[in-house]
Order: structure tokens, then C-alpha cells, then sequence
């Protein structure tokens, strides 16, 4: 069979920019979008893209490879620069609305944008983070015209709209095909919750996998309607900007949201899909008007492991919770909880705790496992002996842009190097028990911050808790938890209240030595707990002052 080679009739380069195209056609009638009083249909959103695509080429000379950098909420135009970027040829950089201006003027310089957009809400930001720069690329605002009059006049001068572009592109532009699915396609800023941010770049082709992938996995079927809970600055919210494009479903698009928000977009679009870290789901069974919802809402939900008791609680109300794990370095979710049948007879609880595992790998990712770094063994599969876990597939990076150290460091011998310290059940089921720089070492002991904090979140009233390791001048290190209680409550439980209760359901050399009372921990943008900034706050309590007796 030598005489059979790839022609260019089955090798053309994998991208999920076609699946727009594809839409416009199948589902050309139907919402694409809704956004307050606003909507739109696949063929609007089509020729919308290639408008914006057109105008980023003629009026600002993008070319192939360039960065286009967008700081923008989950509003209709970024939903639509998600294509409208890339089929410009441009590498497409969402960028964390909340970070600092000196934060956001590093990432753009160090990208090298020749554009940003920016949403009208955030022009002191973009302006300030500009002032900031030698260098500065052009600035288009998105002025919200769907939006009041107040936010509106947020813009104030600029050099151009989002609506200027959308008036003089051409809706027969015909987008930048990539020459090969390797090119760059979106180039993504870790959340640097446990180290500076670093430039994880993606190709075409990880993205389409990424893409096809995460629909299968969730069994996602045609014409879903998906809620924007998550962030798309946030790993491009997994690849599902391309995907609910790929089932012709509809996207509801929210510029901010709370728990009374959700629950009444999902009542008036029939919501079917959301996805969101488990502070959504806490939000979600914490509102204290919160009421079982009329249709099954399916949330997809990551970034963090959920306690099994938020899990059980959110279900309780009619949500039906997939758990799922992957990195801004894999692109979207690379290994889920798959629910077996035989699971469905035990009792909900048990059921819950199973579903708060990672799971096992997806279907597009090649190999997942568990190993000791020290001899790249994989560790014992018995749900007991950690060990780092590591990653090979097509969704996994190009690497770090302009940090061949790093990429380095990460890519070893041919595996994806997480950071996250894992444990292999014998049922082939992956489990994080941490970070690895969040593991806390007290008197030779490893105590898992993860699963301190799994007991924290079963006292009623807990409703949010992170652990981190507090100074001890005998022990090392001890357990501290930082706890934001529920509103309302009849009686705010004490420090010695949780410790007795946390006494009574762990070994106690596990038991936080310190417990610290907070509003609300301090977060990402994206829900996950800035446990850096929870490390600093213990290290400056001092050593703990803690009674060295024996632990048991």
C-alpha cells in the first residue's frame, strides 16, 4: 500500500472555525444568541464574525499570526470574536477582566498585541494598562447598545466601536484557512494561582479535538441551550464557544450573574447546559431562595475538586453534576467522571463522593496516569500512594510562549507534566488530593488541604472553605482553615466548634489548628480560591500556637 499517500482531498488542516460555517447552513433560522431583549440566529452570527474578521484585516493590517487581544465580559461580541479572530488569521487572547492594569499591560506586552478590544465597562483598565506600555496596539470598544444608557456612556471617546467595524466589514469575507492545524490559533494566560501567569499557546488542530471532544464527553445533544456561567476568558470557557456552534445550539450570554440571575435565565430560556467552578454550584444551593428547577439543567463543572456535600446539595435542587479536570495547558477538560450504570443503586451520598473524583481520561486524550517523578514509575493503584499526575494527548499545548524553560519543565519525556498531586483508585478512576505546592507536611505527615477541606464543607454552616499550611515551630507546618460562613444563620458556629467538629470525622493530626472567619475568600475571576493569597495571610498569623501533644 505504499502508492497511498494524504492527498489534499483527506488532509485538509483541522480547525473548529468550520463549524460556524456549518451552522449557518443546518441551523441558519435558528437563535444563536440571547442577550437581554436581544437575539440572533447562526446566520447572523455567521455574517457578524466575518464582518468583524474583514475589518480586523483591512482597517487594523492584522496578519497571520498576530495577536488580537479582547477584555470583555460574556457579552454577544465576545462571543463572536472567539471566531471572529482566528478567521482573521489572528491568535486569539482572552484576557482576565480582573486583574490588575500593571498585570494586564505585562501580558499584553509580553503577547506583542497589535489590537485590543475592549468592553465599555472596562476602558480605565484598558486605558490605564496602556499608559503603561511603549509599545501600545489599536483599542476598539465594545459599546453595549443592548445595554442602559449609564454603561453606555462608559466609553466615552475612542478611536473606534465595535459597531464601526461591524458596519464596514464585508459579509462575504472569506476567513484566513490555517496552512497548516499546528498554526497558533489562541494563546491563553494561566491563572497564576500558584505562580506568574505564563503564555500557554494552542494550534487549530488541539482546539478541534478539544472541541469535538468536550460534546461527546458531555453527551451534549443538538440545539442545547447553554447559560454563560463560565467565564470564555477562562480557557476559552472549554472550547464550548466553538461547540455550541457545532450542535446549533443557543448561547445565553450574561454580562454578570448571581444565584437569582441564574435561576431566572434558566426559567425563561429553558436552559439545558452551563458549565462553572464549584463556587458556582455554591452559589447555587447556598441562595437562600433557592428552588428545585422545573427541567433537568445539566452543569459541568471543574477547576477545583467539589466537596462532596455541594455536590449532593446542588443535586438535590435538579441539577445533574458531570465533574471534570483539565489545565489552560490541555485546553478544556481532558478527563471526567464517567457515571457508571451500577452507580445509579447506591445511595445518593456514596454517589456524590464518587462523583467528586476526577474520573478517568476522555475519549481524545491519549494517556492519563499517576507516577513518582523521582523514577516515572506509576504509582500503586489503590487509592492510597500519591504521586504527580501527568498527561499526553492532542489537546495538550504547543507550550509557553517565548519560555522554552518552562515548556521544558513541563514536557518531559513525552508526557504533560500537571503540578497536581493525584492518587490511581483500582477501578482506574483518577483523584487529586492536591497541588503540589498546597500539600501540607505537619511532623512528616502529607495532609491532603483537599480533604480537610471536604469535611469543612459538610458542617452546615460552611459555605465556602480553602486549608493552607500555617508556621509551627514543632510540628513544621499545621493545618489552617480560612471558612465564609452562610448568611442568615441562627448561631455563627466558634473556632473550637469547627475544630471539635472536624475532630470528630478526620485523623486528628488532620485537624485545622486554626481557623480563620472571612466574608468571602478571595478568588480568581474564574472561582478558584487565590490560596497563594491564603498562604501569605497564615504565614504572617506566625507559628501556630498549638499544644504539642501526641496526634492520633
Amino acid at each position: 500500500m505504499e502508492h497511498l499517500k494524504p492527498t489534499a482531498a483527506n488532509s485538509s488542516p483541522l480547525t473548529p472555525l468550520g463549524f460556524l460555517d456549518r451552522a449557518a447552513t443546518v441551523y441558519g433560522d435558528c437563535v444563536s444568541v440571547i442577550y437581554n431583549q436581544t437575539q440572533f440566529t447562526w446566520s447572523d452570527t455567521h455574517q457578524r464574525c466575518r464582518k468583524v474578521a474583514s475589518s480586523i484585516s483591512s482597517l487594523f493590517a492584522i496578519r497571520r499570526g498576530d495577536v488580537v487581544s479582547v477584555l470583555s465580559p460574556n457579552v454577544p461580541a465576545m462571543y463572536e470574536l472567539q471566531f471572529a479572530v482566528p478567521m482573521a488569521g489572528a491568535v486569539l487572547n482572552n484576557i482576565n477582566t480582573r486583574l490588575d492594569a500593571r498585570t494586564v499591560s505585562v501580558l499584553l506586552q509580553h503577547s506583542g498585541a497589535k489590537l485590543l478590544f475592549v468592553d465599555c465597562t472596562l476602558r480605565s483598565l484598558a486605558i490605564e494598562a496602556l499608559s503603561l506600555l511603549k509599545v501600545k496596539p489599536a483599542m476598539v470598544f465594545i459599546r453595549d447598545r443592548y445595554e442602559s444608557e449609564e454603561v453606555n456612556a462608559l466609553t466615552g471617546e475612542f478611536a473606534a466601536s465595535y459597531d464601526e467595524l461591524m458596519e464596514r466589514g464585508d459579509s462575504g469575507f472569506d476567513w484566513v484557512v490555517p496552512e497548516t492545524e499546528w498554526e497558533p490559533m489562541v494563546l491563553n494566560y494561566t491563572s497564576g494561582t500558584t505562580s506568574a501567569p505564563k503564555g500557554v499557546v494552542h494550534c487549530h488542530r488541539g482546539i478541534f479535538l478539544m472541541t469535538v471532544d468536550s460534546l461527546m464527553e458531555w453527551s451534549v445533544p443538538k440545539r442545547p441551550v447553554y447559560l454563560w456561567t463560565l467565564a470564555m476568558f477562562h480557557a476559552n470557557g472549554w472550547c464550548y464557544p466553538w461547540g455550541i456552534a457545532a450542535a446549533g445550539g443557543v448561547n445565553v450570554c450574561v454580562r454578570k450573574f448571581d444565584a437569582a440571575a441564574i435561576y431566572g435565565l434558566i426559567e425563561r430560556h429553558g436552559v439545558t447546559h452551563m458549565c462553572g467552578a464549584p463556587v458556582v454550584l455554591s452559589m447555587l444551593s447556598n441562595w437562600e431562595h433557592a428552588r428545585p428547577v422545573k427541567n433537568k439543567v445539566k452543569i459541568m463543572t471543574a477547576g477545583s475538586p467539589p466537596p462532596a456535600a455541594v455536590l449532593f446539595r446542588t443535586e438535590s435542587l435538579g441539577f445533574e453534576i458531570s465533574h471534570g479536570y483539565g489545565l489552560t495547558e490541555t485546553a478544556g477538560l481532558v478527563v471526567t467522571c464517567a457515571w457508571k450504570p451500577g452507580w445509579n443503586r447506591l445511595p445518593a451520598s456514596e454517589q456524590a463522593r464518587l462523583k467528586s473524583r476526577q474520573g478517568v481520561r476522555t475519549l481524545c486524550l491519549t494517556k492519563v496516569d499517576v507516577i513518582d517523578p523521582a523514577t516515572m514509575a506509576s504509582v500503586a493503584r489503590d487509592g492510597a500512594t500519591v504521586g504527580e499526575i501527568v498527561l499526553r494527548g492532542g489537546s495538550v499545548m504547543l507550550g509557553y510562549l517565548k519560555d522554552e524553560n518552562a515548556t521544558a519543565k513541563a514536557i518531559q519525556n513525552n508526557w504533560f507534566f500537571t503540578g497536581d498531586v493525584g492518587v490511581m483508585h483500582s477501578d482506574g478512576y483518577l483523584e487529586i488530593k492536591d497541588r503540589s505546592k498546597d500539600v501540607i507536611i505537619s511532623g512528616g505527615e502529607n495532609i491532603s488541604s483537599v480533604e480537610v477541606e471536604s469535611v469543612l464543607y459538610t458542617h452546615q454552616a460552611v459555605s465556602e472553605a480553602a486549608v493552607v499550611a500555617r508556621p509551627d515551630e514543632f510540628w513544621g507546618e499545621t493545618p489552617c482553615a480560612f471558612v465564609s460562613l452562610k448568611t442568615g444563620l441562627a448561631k455563627r458556629p466558634s473556632e473550637k466548634e469547627v475544630m471539635e467538629y472536624c475532630r470528630e470525622r478526620m485523623p486528628h493530626y488532620m485537624v485545622p489548628k486554626t481557623v480563620a472567619f472571612m466574608e468571602e475568600l478571595p478568588k480568581t475571576a474564574t472561582g478558584k480560591v487565590q490560596k497563594f493569597v491564603l498562604r501569605e495571610l497564615a504565614k504572617k498569623m506566625g507559628p501556630s500556637p498549638t499544644r504539642h501533644t501526641s496526634r492520633m
